[in-house]
């Protein structure tokens, strides 16, 4: 029990580190940790160590919210769900759009548990049918989407476009610096330049709003059935191969629309991040399959067993939707800061940690996505397609036409 504790207890305050600071995941930690591994296992042991890494992950779903409300920038997890969450920040409903993140992870965490336990029981079997139907879902799911938008021939484009972008960043990540978070580093330009930057560069400029905080204004109904539906979509993106949170944004902007239902939005797609973290545990035990750089860690090390990483895995929940609660309640100190100043900031901020992280080929991407994150809102179209440069890749993969 004091190994669990003391792994939940590190994990937590790496989690909450890489939460708060934009541009930076959980899996960059769980790649320095493993760096280290040799001098940590000798100190801490096994399950110290990887208990660490599985908290520091849980943590991040609920701490993120913070730079995606009030700075504006995505990581991999929330690249769709930073649109909605920066729009309440400038209305001067920014803690009410953490909260409704935190209370979203945390529903998920209820309700993922059990489900992962399920599908680690009953889903390996079903696998081979899963991995053949991945395609043939997004290209439907897309499609409907293109085709019953206001502008088709935008969409397409912007799709397909951001498509090949993608394909080319992940093809060729090899060209990128890897020096703190691996090869998936890419993915932080990439979608940073598309849903980060590009918002901050066509953003009011004026000072920020006043931050007030009235309570959320959602009823308790909407709140279980965007909650249950954002966990369904994580799981089903964090056990199918090639899929991600982004993955499974995309899909929830098209059954809730992020524009229209904002709230009901952020809360389903803060769900699918935490709930994709817990099933990425069950397929790392049932299929020996890493979705994501913290599971890919975990499989380099002495495992404990999944029964104990779950138990992190639910009281490193708890402690991090305290935390992102009281975060959130420093929102009132924002009240009057330059927008443009703040803004720039974290774009400097941003293109340095690219250049740290992936370096020449990075930058170059940033600036690639970011010219083409500013095509929606100079021809107004939603941003969610977009999503291609995730999408286009894992349709490409399941149906072996390329191996990224």
């Amino acid at each position: 029990m004091i190994e669990i504790l003391l792994g939940t207890l590190i994990g937590v305050i790496l989690g909450t580190v890489s939460g708060i600071i934009p541009g930076v995941h959980a899996n960059t930690l769980a790649g320095v940790l493993l760096s280290l591994q040799v001098a940590l296992l000798s100190l801490f042991g096994p399950l110290v160590l990887a208990g660490a890494m599985f908290a520091a992950l849980i943590t991040h779903t609920f701490v993120d919210a913070i730079p995606s409300t009030f700075l504006g920038i995505p990581d991999t997890d929330t690249s769709l769900a930073v649109l909605p969450a920066h729009a309440l920040c400038l209305e001067g409903h920014g803690e009410e759009a953490v909260r409704i993140a935190a209370l979203g992870s945390a529903c998920a965490m209820v309700i993922a548990v059990p489900l992962s336990v399920i599908c680690f029981f009953l889903l390996p079997a079903l696998q081979p049918y899963f991995d053949w139907w991945i395609g043939i879902l997004l290209i439907a799911v897309m499609g409907y989407m293109i085709v019953t938008s206001e502008s088709p021939g935008w969409a397409l484009a912007l799709f397909c476009i951001s498509g090949i972008l993608g394909f080319f960043s992940l093809r060729y990540t090899f060209l990128s610096w890897h020096t703190l978070a691996g090869s998936s580093a890419i993915l932080m330009p990439l979608l940073t330049g598309l849903f980060g930057i590009s918002v901050l560069l066509t953003a009011s400029q004026g000072t920020m709003p006043k931050q007030q905080f009235r309570g959320i204004r959602m009823e308790d109904s909407t709140i279980m059935k965007y909650s249950a539906l954002g966990t369904i979509a994580g799981i089903a993106v964090g056990w199918l191969p090639g899929l991600s949170t982004a993955s499974a944004n995309g899909v929830l902007a098209s059954l809730i629309g992020y524009e229209k239902n904002r709230r009901a939005y952020i809360l389903a797609t803060s769900a699918a991040n935490t709930s994709n973290a817990f099933i990425g545990l069950a397929a790392l035990f049932a299929l020996s399959r890493m979705r994501n750089g913290v599971m890919v860690a975990l499989s380099e090390l002495p495992l404990p067993t999944m029964s104990e990483l779950t138990v992190i895995g639910v009281l490193a929940a708890c402690a991090a939707f305290g935390i992102t609660v009281g975060l959130s309640r420093s929102a009132s100190r924002l009240n009057g800061i330059d927008g443009r100043l703040l803004n720039h900031t974290v774009i400097v901020f941003i293109v340095i940690l690219c250049v740290i992280l992936t370096g020449p080929f990075g930058v170059v991407i940033l600036l690639l996505a970011t010219a083409l994150g500013l095509v929606p809102h100079l021809v107004n179209v939603p941003r969610v397609y977009c999503m291609g440069a995730i999408i286009v890749p894992v349709i490409l993969y399941s149906f072996n036409l390329v191996w990224i």
